[in-house]
């Protein structure tokens, strides 16, 4: 029996618990599932391409682990369907959350099928608990000081609040943080006793 290669495709900027969910479900229809993290420079994205596939493969290293299925994370910057072509998928895996999504997808459909009609679409709701879950919105959230926890995972959010405190975002303190004052002796901070 021919093995089935699944391709799921997205910025990931960063993954969500919302991508994991649709990982952990494609896994159960392929033997391999390919994630093709887009380089997407027009959506203007936080994390460097090198910085998402990291974030990516270190989250899928336990999906693959107990699912027995291979997972490979690559970058792309072609064309879906070609890339789709390219690392020999049968079917794109696509997450949907909202009505909104759906015509989006349903106009993608019409237009993936007349470049290859032998590639299925193949669509997964996401979980109720992770319908409301947008990259967009987690990096908004962080970036205003609040809780991502139940967005994300323990890794992408240290992750997160690190690359906006490299970035020069100045993070409110996190409720329940330890606040410590800062005073400056010759030229060096030391904190307060």
């Amino acid at each position: 029996m021919a093995k089935r290669t699944g391709l799921y495709p997205g910025t990931f900027d960063p993954l969500t618990n919302g991508h994991t969910d649709i990982i952990e479900r494609a896994v159960k229809l392929v033997d391999h599932l390919v994630i093709g993290v887009a380089i997407n420079e027009g959506k203007g994205p936080l994390f460097s391409l090198d910085e998402r596939v990291e974030m990516v493969k270190h989250e899928t290293a336990e999906i693959e682990k107990t699912s027995g299925v291979k997972i490979t994370v690559t970058p792309f910057d072609t064309l879906l369907m070609h890339f789709a072509e390219e690392v020999g998928a049968q079917i794109i895996i696509r997450g949907l959350r909202a009505v909104s999504d759906f015509e989006y997808e349903f106009q993608m459909v019409g237009m993936n099928q007349q470049l290859n009609r032998d590639i299925e679409m193949v669509f997964l709701m996401a979980g109720a608990e992770h319908q409301s879950i947008a990259s967009r919105l987690v990096k908004e959230i962080a970036s205003l000081g609040g809780d991502i926890s139940q967005f994300t995972s323990a890794h992408v959010a240290k992750k997160l609040r690190e690359k906006l405190l490299a970035n020069g975002v100045k993070l409110p303190p996190r409720k329940g943080a330890k606040v410590v004052a800062l005073t400056r002796t010759n030229g060096r901070s030391k904190a307060k006793p």
